[in-house]
């Protein structure tokens, strides 16, 4: 097979005709022609997500896959934590199976933070012998992002047992530290933490350029650090890579890592250091199997219209056209079992989710901040009705419960502002990191139905109102559909269109309700075990 095009030299920083000779799923020859008869289209290594959680596209991978590769994606680096909180190593070899079953490349991580912390209740454990077991497979390519900082920097002896054994078998390590600047930076770094796709603004991600960390810049349905970040890669084009972390079926539908190309083009950035970061460096940095379109590289490659708006024309892999202006080639799979699950709480009544009230003049807040995962907090006085404090959605002051979801528990609950929900509740099973059921809603009977709906078929989102309700079951896990990835999407844009009509102007309120949960991310969330301080690590 021939292919023939502007051929985009990322190495040698030239785009000139070339002509593509594939044999046998490798690129057998480069050869540079001249421009008579050339198309006008350019060739490219395809694009690869350098961190993603697959679970939150609500997709198995092979359906993360049929959609992906519309845009050009040829792989990611995958950390399977969420399905490994839920269901342990049996849930990450769900994952590498799964993705097996497609032709796309797959690089799954062994988890790191499995409970992420000892705050909260998970379905599973996996301590350093069970991380070093899935650390000696060929097919865990790295330690999944590091989220316990304090464990590293307290030099917790478990935590360190995971980092040595990445080090001993010569597999990076991935970080996840929110804020950390300076001399703790420098400790952790030093610890043999790689990568952290956590920066928020360009001060702390310079900082640990500084020491020699490689800057992810994140651009998910939920946190966006893009604009804050990306004037770094005029600088720094070796040490930066583009990921996802956390996206939506719906935002998967509409683009991937070439809509960060485009709008990094757009802001003057050179287009090799662009493509270095999309294409490159992820495969560099993670001895990836994935071609860069030198002889004898695996035939994975992308042909797009222009170098400006990189709307993709077709999208090889191991030299199968895998995808064609806008429709995938790959087949939906149905080698799968959708029965892998850990789903054991019963159904709730109305009382459950009632806060006495003792007397207390002020109450703390969590501040919900659209486009990120950290959050704010805040004191506010309490609206009281019958000795019960109640959600205040006059002052935008909600009520968010996270209901135990492997066995029986009283219920925890706080208050939440910037939802914006006027009528009706929120609920999902999609609850970072551990994944029990949270819900923030105007009223305790809201509350209690829309968790119910979810308990009912054992995990999805759901949204109601006093007339209506609407439920998104996700079976595998609790966290993944095993349906159509176009029709999950569909079906995820209408629930999300539901819950604005109740009043959210959050750009992605199921996306942000997820992240309330995760105690890793500063400043103010709750877990199923109560309220807790993120940058103290203590409950309140």
């Amino acid at each position: 097979m021939v292919i023939k095009g502007q051929f985009v030299d990322i190495f040698k920083r030239r785009i000139y005709p070339a002509e593509i000779n594939v044999e046998a799923g490798v690129i057998a020859s480069i050869k540079e022609i001249g421009n008579a008869n050339i198309s006008s289209h350019f060739i490219l290594p395809g694009f690869i997500d350098a961190h993603v959680h697959i679970e939150s596209s609500m997709l198995i991978p092979s359906e993360f896959a049929r959609l992906a590769v519309v845009h050009g994606t040829v792989g990611t680096v995958s950390d399977p934590h969420e399905i490994a909180n839920v269901c342990g190593i049996p849930g990450v070899e769900f994952m590498i199976n799964n993705g097996k079953t497609v032709p796309f490349k797959f690089n799954f991580g062994a988890p790191s933070c499995v409970p992420a912390t000892t705050f909260e209740t998970t379905g599973a454990t996996l301590d350093a012998g069970a991380v070093e077991k899935l650390l000696q497979r060929k097919d865990i390519k790295y330690l999944t992002e590091m989220m316990n900082f304090p464990g590293v920097l307290n030099k917790d002896k478990e935590v360190l047992k995971k980092i040595a054994g990445a080090k001993r078998l010569g597999k990076p390590v991935d970080g996840h530290a929110p804020g950390l600047r300076g001399e703790q930076a420098r400790r952790y770094i030093e610890a043999g933490i790689s990568t952290d796709h956590e920066c928020f603004t360009a001060a702390e991600a310079l900082d640990k350029l500084n020491y020699g960390m490689k800057i992810l810049i994140r651009e998910g349905s939920a946190a966006k650090n893009f604009d804050a970040l990306i004037d770094l890669l005029h600088e720094y084009p070796e040490s930066i890579m583009f990921c996802s972390d956390d996206k939506h079926p719906d935002s998967l539908v509409e683009g991937h890592i070439n809509m960060l190309c485009a709008r990094a083009v757009a802001k003057g950035i050179s287009i090799f250091n662009v493509l270095r970061a999309a294409c490159v460096n992820p495969v560099l940095h993670y001895k990836l199997d994935i071609g860069l379109l030198r002889e004898q590289d695996p035939a994975d490659f992308i042909v797009v219209e222009d170098l400006k708006n990189f709307e993709v024309l077709q999208t090889w892999i191991d030299g199968i056209c895998v995808a064609r202006e806008g429709k995938t080639f790959i087949t939906k799979t149905t080698a799968l079992s959708d029965s892998m699950n850990n789903f054991h709480c019963s159904k709730k009544s109305i009382e459950d989710f009632s806060i006495a009230w003792s007397g207390e003049k002020e109450i703390h807040v969590i501040e919900a901040l659209d486009g990120q995962l950290i959050t704010n907090r805040l004191i506010a006085a309490p609206l009281v009705r019958e000795q019960k404090i109640i959600s205040d959605p006059q002052h935008d002051i909600l009520k968010i419960v996270v209901v135990n979801r492997y066995h029986e528990a009283s219920i925890a609950k706080a208050f939440i502002k910037n939802f914006g929900l006027k009528h009706g509740a929120l609920a999902s099973s999609v609850a970072h990191d551990s994944h029990n059921i949270v819900a923030v809603g105007v009223d305790d009977e809201s509350i209690c139905k829309a968790v119910n709906l979810v308990i009912h078929q054992m995990g999805g989102i759901s949204c109601v109102s006093d007339t209506h309700q609407m439920m998104l079951g996700l079976p595998v896990a609790g966290l993944m559909s095993a349906g159509d990835g176009y029709e999950v999407a569909k079906a995820y844009t209408d629930i999300d269109q539901m819950a604005k009509s109740l009043g959210s102007s959050l750009s992605a309120p199921y996306m942000t309700l997820s992240f309330m949960a995760l105690l890793v991310i500063p400043h103010l969330k709750l877990s199923d075990k109560g309220l807790f301080d993120g940058d103290e690590f203590r409950f309140l």
